[in-house]
C-alpha cells in the first residue's frame, strides 16, 4: 500500500483524499474499493463456471446476489475511481496518473474478458437456424446418440453432439413448445415444457452449479437447474418445469422404432464447435470434465439412473454392457433394463403386464427378449412381436445415462445396484 500511495503522489487527489482521515486509512479505502470491484467481476463468473474449487460448495445464492447486484457495484466502484482519476489528473504527479490509468485499463480488459468471453451464454450460443430433416435425408451418422422425444405421435431426434454445444434448443413438436437441454459435464439430457406461469418462457444459459447447467428465465430472472428442472434461486425458487419423456439411443435404434421421425440437422454456423464434440458420445474427449472413466463408480463413470417416487437407483454401465439385461425393482416398481447390441442404446421398462410381473431372458445372439411366463418374444422397443402376448407393449420407465458424480449429487439417497 505504501508503494501505491507513493506512486500516486497527490496534492489533492480527489474526494477521498480530501477527507480528514489518516493517510493509512485513505490508502486502505482506496485499495479496498479497487479489490472489491475487481473481485466482484471475477467471482460473478468464477462461481458459475467449472474453475478449480468453484463447483464444490453451495454458492449459487451468492452468485445470484452478485449477478443481481453488479450494476450498483460497478456504479459505486467506478464512481469512486472516476473521482480519484479527476483529482489525480488535476493535481497529481505523473506516477499517480499512470497508475490510475493502468487500473482503468486493467478493469476494462477484465470486464471484457469476463463478460464477453467467459460468460456461459457468450461461450455457448443458441442455434441461429434450426433445421429438421426426414430420416431418409439426414446426414447424421446412424451410430450417433440422440435424445428422442415423441409428443402426440410426432417424433423428433436431437443429436447429443449438437445439444452438447448449445446446451438448450427451443423447439415445438406439433403445437407443443419444448425445451431440449443437455449438460455435457453431467452427461444429462432432459426435455422440458418452457411454460412458466401459464406463458411460454425463454431461457439463457448463465453457467452451472455443482457442475450442472443453470438457466435463467427472461421474465423473473429466476435460475433453473438443468438436471431437475427446478428453480433453485430467484422469485420462482422451488417451482418446477414439466418434464417430457425422452429416450437416449443411437439414431439407428431410434429410427427403427420411429422411421418417420424428423432429425435435427447441423447449423453450419457452428460446425467447428460441433466438430470438437465428435468424440463425446463415446466418452473419448480429452477434457477430464467430460471424459469417461471406464472403471465403475468413479466420478466420471457412466451409469444408468432410474427414479421412482422418492427413490432412485444407479446401475453400472459396464455391468449392463456385460449382462445386457438387468431385472430389478425401484421402490416396488419392477423394472427391466436392457442394452442393445450397439452397446450404446439402453431401455428401461415396467415389467408388469395385466397385473403380472414378467420375467425375461435374452434370446441367443439377437436383440430379442423372451418372457418366461408365456415364452412370447419381445423386441428392444418393449413390443411383443410373437407368441401369446403379441401386440402387447411394456410401459417405458424414464431412465438416464449420466456420470456417477452427477447422479449422486442430485439423488443423494440413490441406491447402487450390485449384481450377484
Amino acid at each position: 500500500m505504501k508503494r501505491i500511495a507513493a506512486a500516486i503522489r497527490l496534492k489533492r487527489p480527489g474526494l477521498l483524499f480530501s477527507l480528514r482521515l489518516p493517510v493509512y486509512a485513505k490508502r486502505l479505502i482506496f485499495c479496498t474499493v479497487i479489490l472489491l470491484l475487481f473481485s466482484a467481476e471475477i467471482l460473478r463468473i468464477y462461481f458459475l463456471m467449472p474453475f478449480p474449487g468453484s463447483q464444490v460448495r453451495d454458492t449459487v445464492s451468492f452468485a445470484y446476489w452478485l449477478d443481481r447486484s453488479m450494476v450498483w457495484i460497478r456504479v459505486l466502484g467506478l464512481s469512486f475511481l472516476l473521482v480519484s482519476l479527476v483529482g489525480v489528473f488535476r493535481n497529481g504527479g505523473v506516477g499517480g496518473k499512470i497508475f490510475l490509468a493502468l487500473i482503468f485499463a486493467g478493469y476494462a480488459v477484465l470486464f471484457f474478458f469476463f463478460n464477453f468471453r467467459l460468460q456461459a451464454d457468450k461461450k455457448f450460443l443458441q442455434p441461429v437456424n434450426i433445421y429438421f430433416t426426414p430420416a431418409k435425408t439426414s446426414n447424421l451418422e446412424r451410430s450417433k446418440l440422440v435424445i428422442g422425444v415423441v409428443i402426440d405421435g410426432q417424433a423428433k431426434a436431437y443429436p447429443i453432439q449438437l445439444l452438447g454445444y448449445h446446451h438448450e434448443v427451443m423447439d415445438t413438436i406439433g403445437s407443443t413448445p419444448i425445451m431440449i437441454t443437455y449438460c455435457t459435464v453431467c452427461r444429462s439430457g432432459r426435455a422440458y415444457s418452457p411454460i412458466v406461469n401459464g406463458k411460454p418462457e425463454t431461457f439463457r444459459l448463465v453457467g452451472m452449479d455443482h457442475f450442472n447447467a443453470v438457466f435463467e428465465d427472461a421474465s423473473t430472472k429466476s435460475w433453473w437447474q438443468q438436471e431437475t428442472g427446478t428453480a433453485i434461486t430467484g422469485p420462482l425458487k422451488g417451482s418446477s418445469l414439466k418434464e417430457f419423456p425422452s429416450t437416449q439411443v443411437t439414431l439407428d435404434a431410434w429410427l427403427k422404432e420411429y422411421p418417420h421421425s424428423l432429425v435435427m440437422d447441423f447449423d453450419t454456423i457452428f460446425m467447428e464447435n460441433y466438430f470438437k464434440l465428435e468424440d463425446y458420445d463415446k466418452g473419448l474427449m480429452q477434457s477430464s470434465l467430460v471424459r469417461r472413466d471406464i472403471k465403475a463408480w468413479q466420478p466420471k463413470s457412466w451409469i444408468v439412473g432410474v427414479a421412482n417416487n422418492f427413490s432412485s437407483k444407479a446401475y453400472d454401465w459396464n455391468d449392463l454392457l456385460h449382462r445386457r439385461l438387468i431385472q430389478d425393482s425401484v421402490d416396488q416398481l419392477p423394472v427391466i433394463i436392457t442394452m442393445e447390441h450397439d452397446s450404446a442404446s439402453f431401455h428401461a421398462y415396467d415389467s408388469r403386464l395385466n397385473g403380472s410381473v414378467l420375467r425375461f431372458q435374452l434370446a441367443a445372439n439377437s436383440d430379442l427378449l423372451v418372457d418366461e411366463n408365456t415364452h412370447s418374444t419381445w423386441n428392444m422397443d418393449g413390443l411383443c412381436i410373437e407368441g401369446k402376448l403379441k401386440g402387447e407393449k411394456l410401459v417405458t420407465v424414464q431412465s438416464y445415462n449420466e456420470f456417477w458424480q452427477s447422479w449422486q449429487t442430485f439423488h443423494k439417497d440413490s441406491k447402487i445396484y450390485l449384481s450377484n
